[in-house]
């Protein structure tokens, strides 16, 4: 009896092995602090489905990208899930999914193009509009409404750089005493935001606010203005993103706000589209994960 219990057992973990599903993941960047969260939601997630899951570096490269993808492909991989290192160039990687009949996500970074009108192929992400406003509304608040704003801006090839800089334009327009005097880009990356961010402390760029479209350049701004023996109170640097340092940061009183990107809301979504696909469930073009403002008020909330 023992000996027949043990063979259904195993019986039934071949056959759920045999069924478990195999899912491709190119990420744009490893040594992103939050993309790295965001593939650690994807793993958790991978493993509570039961899921093989595979992860590659294109480490900024869209040629890189395009390969590892056509590399999937040919492995027969039962989904692909894609963090564009370029918005405007995805259509290539869409037709080889398309193309082979795997069902394909974008996380993070929407395509800019007509990707999303093939079949099985979806979004799951956040809308980078609302997170440069809810930035820039808080910015302007803490700046009294009036005063000198510079944008540092993330890569240039990822259409939330636009989306981010777009919102907290729009709202710093509705304020006539509020001024953007520069924007330039660190490409989301904390040691060039220390060169940009000194680059305007020397150029003696009067500024009273920065709004910065990740965490990342926003603590490289704090590092610049404590290399020039600033204090954290003589210019007011927001981030988004709400990562474990900006949150430190905050507690601290030098960063004055972030904005909190769900990375396991993202990244477990977007294996949960991955899977509904494979199963053939209906799955919505567009996902949003909301963003949500921090602040020393609600910092406790993130921590």
């Amino acid at each position: 009896m023992k000996k027949w219990l043990v063979g259904i057992a195993l019986a039934a973990t071949c056959t759920s092995s045999a069924w478990a599903a195999t899912i491709g993941v190119s990420v744009a960047w490893f040594d992103d602090n939050w993309l790295t969260s965001m593939r650690n939601a994807m793993q958790q997630e991978a493993n509570k489905e039961g899921n093989d899951i595979q992860f590659l570096d294109a480490q900024g490269d869209i040629g890189r990208q395009l390969s590892q993808v056509q590399s999937l492909a040919s492995q027969n991989v039962d989904a692909i899930i894609i963090n564009p290192v370029d918005t405007a160039a995805t259509m290539m990687m869409t037709k080889v999914a398309v193309n082979n009949g795997i069902p394909l996500v974008y996380v993070n970074r929407k395509p800019e193009g007509k990707d999303l009108e093939s079949d099985k192929v979806v979004f799951v992400g956040s809308d980078n509009y609302v997170a440069g406003k809810l930035q820039m509304e808080e910015l302007a608040k803490l700046i009294g409404e009036k005063g000198n704003v510079a944008i540092m801006m993330g890569e240039l090839s990822s259409s939330a750089t636009y989306e981010r800089t777009r919102g907290v334009t729009d709202v710093a327009k509705q304020y006539p005493n509020i001024k953007i005097v520069d924007k330039q880009a660190a490409d989301y990356k904390r040691t060039e935001a220390i060169d940009l961010m000194n680059n305007w402390i020397v150029g003696g760029k009067k500024i009273d606010a920065v709004a910065a479209n990740n965490d990342e350049m926003a603590l490289g701004a704090m590092i610049a203005m404590k290399q020039s023996g600033m204090k954290p109170s003589d210019i007011a640097v927001a981030g988004i993103d709400a990562t474990r340092d900006a949150l430190d940061s905050l507690e601290r009183g030098e960063m004055s706000v972030t904005v909190f990107q769900d990375a396991k809301g993202q990244g477990a979504g977007s294996v949960k589209a991955a899977n509904a696909l494979i199963e053939g469930k209906n799955v919505d073009k567009i996902t949003m994960i909301p963003f949500k403002l921090v602040t020393k008020n609600n910092l406790e909330q993130y921590q």
